[in-house]
């Protein structure tokens, strides 16, 4: 297995755990908050997409999904930058996801498109500085990499929320 492959099984894995924490959740389950300050399940996942949405699109030179309209299907402003990195509680507390099949839509849109940028790379393309304001600099291997982590960690969180939800019935 390459390079481009596995960055495609994890992308493709990001999808589907997406689908299974999110699927056929009530609103109320996607903004219930395990204590004052805690992340929702539907905050959570809009957040994880919103990052790969942002950076992929960045890495890839194309626009954004969610400034193609998915916005205006979440009621929020196309705020090409807003992916919920320094969100406030306050913040995170009034987002509302509409619906938890319009994220696992979103989801899978933005998924699309990174698994074409994906395989429309060569190996070598994993190794191009796409963010110079780190040292060392930021390849595109790298950054696809730090997108791949954060969607993790933010599933295994709404994961834990949805059993918490779960348990109390």
């Amino acid at each position: 297995m390459d390079s481009i492959q596995l960055l495609t099984d994890a992308y493709g894995r990001i999808r589907q755990l997406v689908d299974r924490v999110a699927s056929d959740l009530d609103h109320d389950a996607l903004v219930a908050r395990p204590d004052d300050d805690a992340n929702p399940i539907g905050w959570l996942i809009w957040h994880l997409t919103r990052v790969q949405d942002h950076h992929i699109s960045e890495i890839a030179e194309r626009e954004q999904e969610w400034t193609t309209g998915w916005s205006d299907r979440f009621d929020m402003p196309p705020d090409a930058n807003n992916t919920g990195f320094g969100h406030t509680s306050e913040e995170v507390g009034s987002f509302d996801p509409v619906s938890s099949e319009l994220l696992v839509i979103y989801q899978g849109a933005v998924s699309d498109h990174t698994l074409e940028y994906i395989a429309s790379l060569d190996p070598a393309d994993l190794d191009r500085i796409v963010d110079r304001a780190w040292d060392p600099p930021v390849t595109a291997g790298v950054r696809l990499m730090s997108v791949i982590g954060d969607g993790y960690q933010h599933l295994g969180q709404a994961a834990y929320v949805r059993g918490l939800l779960e348990r109390r019935g």
